[in-house]
């Protein structure tokens, strides 16, 4: 299936920027754009898009406020140039997806719109490390199944903020393995996505 994307950003250029990056994968396609917040809300009410982007400041609606309005009937990924504890706080506690930095790069925007549609939400790296860097940490709890030494060194990254690409590149292994590791992560941390294992990592202490 495909998957339809509403673009809601007040700057045209990003918009173009975006509706190039998802339109050119296979399984995605821009059904429509606004460039402020009333107008997403009535666009996406009536094209019924899979997943909403919505930048923070917008004229009228800000896209906090779309996310607060549409995220009972639709997926919302809040995507903004300003790196505030408070906005992120914010879009998740109002349904958010997902949490991205406009300048996280193009992979990350596709990873996060198909984390929106498997179910899950994904932050971008840079908001997730500092986040969770404010934990309490706590002593280890054992593990059924203890992460390998490779598992532990890929989780580590993961808290770091490095995406699959960058800690195939520094591990010398390919993304797909990477991948599979992290699948492995998260069954034996109990973690429901990569958020999850840099929150045990952090927490337990493996990182500092």
């Amino acid at each position: 299936m495909t998957t339809r994307i509403l673009l809601a950003d007040d700057q045209d250029d990003v918009r173009i920027g975006f509706r190039l990056i998802l339109d050119a994968q296979p399984d995605m396609t821009v059904v429509g754009e606004a460039a402020d917040g009333a107008r997403a809300v009535e666009l996406a009410r009536h094209l019924r898009p899979d997943v909403v982007l919505a930048d923070v400041r917008m004229p009228g609606l800000d896209g906090l406020e779309v996310t607060r309005r549409l995220a009972a009937e639709t997926r919302v990924i809040v995507v903004t140039t300003f790196d505030l504890d408070e906005y992120v706080h914010t879009a998740l506690r109002e349904g958010a997806c997902g949490f991205l930095l406009k300048r996280s790069g193009p992979a990350l925007l596709v990873e996060a719109v198909r984390a929106a549609m498997a179910g899950d939400t994904l932050i971008s790296p840079q908001v997730t490390v500092r986040l969770l860097r404010g934990l309490t940490r706590r002593p280890p709890p054992p593990l059924e199944d203890p992460l390998t030494a490779r598992e532990l060194e890929i989780a580590r990254l993961v808290a770091r903020g490095h995406t699959n690409a960058r800690i195939a590149a520094e591990l010398t292994i390919s993304a797909g393995t990477v991948k599979t590791h992290i699948a492995h992560i998260q069954r034996k941390v109990g973690a429901a996505n990569r958020v999850g294992i840099a929150a045990w990592a952090w927490s337990t202490g493996q990182v500092t």
